[in-house]
């Protein structure tokens, strides 16, 4: 892999600021560009729905890309919104997860309230090309909305060992813990090697 920027295809500026900050970690720090692409997303598992999304975007534009997708999934309903969490959100809201966990929840406490982050990152040399995927998870709870609401379902989960949500965190912080971060460090360790080559 040559060494210059790969595309990184989203139009969310929240998730280019932490993609941006985890590559540049380490010896060989990877520049990042985004480009926004309108890609149709299948319904499938997380892999599926990955890997289906950046072989679409290699081929969109023309060369190697890494394309990202996010799930929050509940314990108590077998993995579910997962892939699904963002039109979750946006018909539901903070509020609506919540009430969704609540007949599980025993009082008092978090117990029924489990949850884990996941995120995969797909990348693609190229048009036509092998995806691979880097997945990294983070366990927690879902939780009453706290601290800025402005990324996703950031302010309603909490990781565990910790009492801050995702969205009250340090972003340092965050960058060190977080499904994307855990990710991303598999992906980071792959592209560099690449450029060693």
């Amino acid at each position: 892999m040559p060494d210059k920027s790969i595309v990184f295809v989203t139009g969310n500026a929240n998730k280019l600021r932490e993609v941006k900050a985890i590559l540049s970690i380490g010896d060989v720090p990877i520049d990042v560009v985004n480009q926004e692409v309108d890609i149709p997303e299948i319904q499938g598992s997380t892999q599926e729905v990955a890997r289906a999304k950046c072989a679409a975007a290699a081929q969109a534009v023309g060369g190697p890309c890494i394309t990202e997708d996010t799930a929050l999934c509940f314990k108590a309903l077998n993995g579910l919104p997962g892939p699904y969490i963002k039109y979750f959100m946006q018909d539901v809201g903070h509020a609506g997860l919540n009430r969704m966990l609540d007949g599980f929840t025993k009082p008092g406490s978090l117990e029924g309230r489990e949850a884990w982050a996941l995120c995969t990152f797909a990348y693609s040399p190229g048009p036509g090309q092998e995806v691979l995927i880097f997945e990294g998870k983070t366990d927690g709870h879902v939780v009453p909305a706290r601290g800025p609401t402005t990324f996703g379902w950031d302010a309603t989960f909490q990781p565990d060992g910790f009492t801050e949500t995702y969205a009250e965190m340090d972003p340092k912080v965050k960058n060190t813990i977080s499904h994307r971060y855990r990710a991303l460090e598999k992906l980071r360790v792959h592209l560099q090697a690449l450029r060693k080559e």
